[in-house]
């Protein structure tokens, strides 16, 4: 009888033979579409910044390992990832200096100092873009230009609009191509879209986050402003669509439980509107990822499912 004992040992029991760099590698190649779309849109200048962006990160990651005597992680491709997605949350006019800090803070203090990969309570790119907010205000807050072949088009960002700055509301197609005011890569849906789609087939992420967050964002909007249409425009204006594909579904930082992720979606997208709506910045998207990262333990504990075997104490 008693090799017919079930035996309960400690997860993971299924090795799925994926690695941290796999992962890394399909998260970059999800993002090369919301990059080539921002570089056609902003000029090559917006090539540039998240070039600085990306390789600052990776001397900053390798500097501290070295300074620390650790292990050389560079490798995993996980600064790159952070380089990438900050670099696509800024604007092309951002200047080389803010660029640099805002990723030195963001792999330094954000990452390596609690202990690198997997360790970090906030997602990096949130934390330094938030950090940039607050002390590059102007910078990060900027008239767009908009480089389409020839043509030049300087534009404030449809939430500035929103928020009473001068201007008109692009056509809601404009806002799917993203020919509009904003950061270089938040402004093409279709291109988020389609790295979104990638990282779903290739089972990078699940849908849950991206999906409530997104669709609550949509839901609360057109009760606060009584517009489908409005409702539209707030989903495909700021760092929505980046934030919730890229940001909010980050491994280390937010739930792993279906339940948990949907939770942790349906408060990214609460915190957002109300600062939208309420607040003194016109965007919300890394504000809330970021607060919603302090809240991430308390929700995994909330979600937790039993294990299959747990002896109460």
């Amino acid at each position: 009888m008693e090799e017919n004992k079930l035996i309960v040992s400690v997860s993971p029991h299924i090795d799925s033979g994926r690695t941290t760099r796999g992962i890394m590698l399909d998260v970059i190649i999800a993002l090369m579409p919301a990059l080539i779309a921002g570089t056609v849109i902003f000029g090559f200048r917006a090539l540039l910044v998240v070039g600085v962006c990306v390789a600052t990160c990776l001397a900053g990651e390798a500097l501290f390992s070295l300074i620390t005597k650790r292990k050389q992680t560079v490798g995993d491709l996980s600064a790159v990832v952070t380089g990438i997605i900050l670099g696509l949350n800024l604007p092309a006019s951002i200047g080389i200096f803010p660029a640099i800090v805002g990723s030195l803070f963001a792999i330094i203090v954000i990452k390596c100092l609690f202990g690198g990969l997997g360790k970090n309570f906030a997602n990096p790119a949130a934390a330094a873009r938030v950090m940039m907010l607050l002390a590059f205000t102007e910078s990060m807050s900027g008239v767009a230009v908009i480089k389409i072949a020839a043509d030049t088009v300087a534009s404030p960002t449809p939430l500035a609009i929103m928020k009473g700055a001068e201007g008109q509301l692009p056509a809601l197609w404009n806002m799917f191509l993203g020919l509009r005011g904003g950061a270089i890569g938040e402004t093409c849906a279709i291109a988020l879209l389609l790295g979104g789609a990638y990282l779903l087939i290739r089972k990078v992420i699940s849908w849950h986050t991206p999906v409530v967050y997104i669709g609550t964002v949509f839901l609360l909007s057109w009760l606060v402003y009584g517009s489908a249409e409005m409702a539209l425009y707030q989903v495909l204006s700021g760092g929505l669509l980046i934030g919730a594909i890229f940001m909010a579904t980050d491994y280390v930082t937010t739930p792993t439980s279906y339940l948990g992720k949907a939770v942790f979606g349906l408060g990214c997208a609460l915190l957002t509107v109300l600062i939208r709506r309420f607040g003194s910045y016109p965007e919300g998207v890394s504000f809330s990822i970021l607060l919603m990262n302090l809240f991430t333990n308390y929700i995994e504990k909330l979600t937790a499912r039993k294990p299959l075997g747990e002896v109460k104490a």
